[in-house]
């Protein structure tokens, strides 16, 4: 078989030849490093097989190279991907597929509320004539971005204020008032003795096991939590029970820790938060009660404070007492406290902010 003529790359221009150096230092992808140090090689003039030697390449991929160069330049240097099976299902196929999964079965006249695999590739073969397996069906799925999840539920707000009451605590977040300090109040419970799933780092197949409980006889208790937006701090108090009475409490104390400006409250449509001594007291003390829409709690800042305290102080918990437990979430506020910081950017590019917001579609 006679030998092929050997293959150089062509002359190159002083500014290209600097641009080649410059990629054989600097690549950072390794098939564009090793294809530029191919070239580089042949302009110095050795043979495409010198130049496969020294990049760990064939020298027929040595001469693809730099005939790639010659006839593409610099563009023939970057990896591209070719060769492969092409795909067997186009646009189309996939958005029936798509299209499908999403809608509900019953409403395709089906009898049954979900969808499993095989019933889907079933129906696509019978209704839509897509002969298709399962595994690509997943493949498609999840190329597109349709997930297998759990359906969750959604109490939209019905208050026929719901606009302005919004607009308000938003404006509170945006625009804290110069004349006071704006602080969200909840209450955090019922806590109750009784150990919580939860999750943690353990061996593949030995998760942590909890006992079972069947009576609980130790009560329960609650806690009154308040944040302030200004130094992103939590204050709380426990108690047995969560009426006006305690509420009132709470917010004497709250007045007694910021003893000047207004108190802006932000809280809930909880009926004890409406009683008649409350609204007097708060008159009387400069204390003003912001409530949020009804079924709109998710408006209130401690909630998502509420979530992680949730998560770090009781999931994967069984405290041996009230005071142990009671400890460990006065613990973590104290080292969340530590590291807080103003309370600023609310839902930002939120659909909230948006207006023509529905708030019973959202």
């Amino acid at each position: 078989m006679a030998r092929q003529p050997e293959v150089f790359v062509r002359a190159l221009e002083p500014a290209e030849a600097q641009r080649l150096v410059k990629i054989t230092r600097t690549a950072k992808d390794r098939v564009r490093l090793r294809r530029a140090g191919i070239v580089l090689a042949s302009v110095q003039g050795r043979s495409a097989a010198d130049a496969a030697t020294m990049f760990a390449a064939t020298t027929q991929y040595a001469r693809e190279v730099i005939h790639a160069f010659n006839e593409l330049g610099f563009a023939a240097l970057d990896p591209k991907w070719s060769g492969g099976r092409p795909r067997r299902f186009g646009p189309a196929v996939r958005e029936i597929v798509c299209r499908v999964a999403k809608a509900s079965p019953q409403q395709l006249g089906r009898p049954f509320t979900v969808w499993s695999l095989s019933k889907l590739v079933e129906h696509l073969g019978e209704y839509h004539r897509v002969v298709i397996s399962t595994e690509t069906v997943r493949a498609i799925l999840r190329e597109a971005g349709i997930r297998w999840q759990a359906t969750k539920t959604w109490k939209g707000s019905r208050d026929p204020d719901f606009a302005p009451k919004m607009a308000r605590i938003l404006d509170l977040y945006d625009n804290p008032p110069a004349d006071g300090r704006v602080i969200c109040v909840d209450e955090f419970g019922p806590l109750n003795l009784m150990p919580r799933p939860g999750r943690g780092w353990f061996r593949k197949g030995q998760p942590a096991r909890q006992r079972a409980t069947y009576t609980r006889t130790a009560g329960v208790r609650h806690m009154f939590g308040a944040l302030d937006l200004s130094s992103g701090q939590m204050f709380y108090r426990f108690r047995d029970r969560k009426r006006w009475q305690e509420f009132l409490g709470f917010l004497r104390q709250l007045r007694t820790r910021f003893p000047t400006g207004r108190l802006y409250v932000v809280c809930d449509n909880f009926s004890p938060h409406k009683k008649s001594e409350v609204a007097d007291w708060c008159a009387d003390h400069d204390v003003e009660l912001v409530f949020t829409p009804s079924n709109a709690s998710w408006l209130n800042w401690i909630e998502s404070e509420f979530t992680a305290l949730r998560y770090f102080t009781l999931d994967g918990s069984d405290y041996p007492s009230r005071a142990a437990q009671e400890t460990a979430i006065a613990g973590y506020i104290r080292w969340a406290n530590r590291r807080a910081k103003p309370k600023r950017r609310f839902a930002v590019d939120s659909k909230i902010r948006r207006p023509d917001y529905l708030p019973n579609v959202a």
